[in-house]
């Protein structure tokens, strides 16, 4: 009995010890959550359930006893699962889901025969009603019906190369008169995105934007040259003259709707583009720091920049 006593004495201070340890530690990691592996925790699950949830409340201090109980029963679980094959064909591959999504985003009028048969070009064999679900998890309509819709971002993909953009920003300078707003005016080819300054000026009225429009119309090296559309807005500062004259040449205005900024989205990107890198980070004093810090931006713009509506390439490296 005495042996007995000591040796229960003994295992007792051991626990007392292994206890206060386990506190020590857990105040080092106070505030931290304790992320267990698989494997800690099953051992953990092991000793739990011998003790019960009696000894498990009074000792426990990483989890809580019903954490313990939850993952012994996850362990029981996973003793009387097997592995079964699903019913089924295999899914199709990732990188042929994507491919087909893109056939069909780019191509409005192809069908699901009609991607089958490209991607058995490419050596890929894929069923139609396998396509027909690729399409529907991503949200896309069958063909009828996406050729019935043609969004604005596919109209002037399939224009590119004759659609350009416009528009006024504004920038304030200190002159000897005071603070006064300068008016912008730029041309984009949305095609490359280069950008053309056609003039600055406090006062836009109907003899500047006549000669906007005749520098843009000239028969040598107009920037219209060539175009057929022009996108703007329904700002009043595009006089009567100006349209007369560029339509005159061949191009074709084509008026923004009230309050919609997405429709001209190009040309309002440069304007936030140029007054966030640039223009917001300086104080200018007369027109002449404008011109300048303006053209100053636009020489990096096209020989520097990547653009990430060109897949990252420079305009005019």
């Amino acid at each position: 009995m005495i042996f007995s006593g000591w040796v229960n004495r003994h295992q007792q201070n051991i626990i007392d010890y292994l206890i206060e340890e386990n506190r020590v530690l857990k105040e080092l990691h106070k505030g931290k959550r304790l992320r267990l592996n698989d494997d800690q925790r099953r051992r953990l699950a092991r000793k739990g359930k011998i003790l019960g949830r009696k000894l498990l409340f009074k000792f426990a201090t990483i989890v809580t006893p019903d954490t313990l109980i939850a993952w012994h029963r996850k362990l029981i679980a996973l003793k009387w699962t097997y592995p079964r094959k699903g019913p089924g064909r295999p899914p199709v591959m990732k990188k042929i889901a994507e491919l087909v999504v893109r056939m069909a985003t780019e191509n409005s009028s192809w069908g699901y025969d009609r991607i089958q048969g490209a991607l058995k070009n490419l050596g890929h064999k894929v069923a139609p009603t396998s396509i027909a679900n690729i399409l529907k998890r991503h949200g896309i309509e069958p063909a009828p019906e996406r050729m019935k819709r043609t969004t604005w971002n596919t109209f002037l993909k399939a224009h590119w190369e004759t659609f350009t953009a416009a528009d006024f920003f504004t920038v304030e300078v200190w002159t000897f008169s005071g603070l006064v707003t300068f008016y912008i005016l730029f041309f984009m080819e949305l095609s490359t995105r280069k950008v053309y300054l056609a003039g600055i000026t406090h006062s836009p009225d109907g003899s500047f934007m006549k000669q906007v429009a005749r520098n843009l119309t000239d028969c040598y090296d107009g920037f219209l040259l060539g175009k057929r559309f022009l996108i703007i807005d329904r700002d009043k500062k595009y006089c009567k003259t100006f349209f007369d004259i560029i339509q005159d040449a061949g191009t074709k205005p084509v008026r923004c709707p009230v309050k919609a900024p997405n429709c001209n989205a190009f040309a309002e990107r440069f304007v936030k583009s140029i007054k966030h890198e640039c223009l917001n980070k300086m104080i200018l004093f007369g027109v002449g720091s404008l011109q300048r810090a303006i053209r100053n931006y636009l020489d990096p713009y096209h020989r520097e920049q990547n653009h990430q509506g060109l897949e990252n390439q420079i305009i005019d490296p």
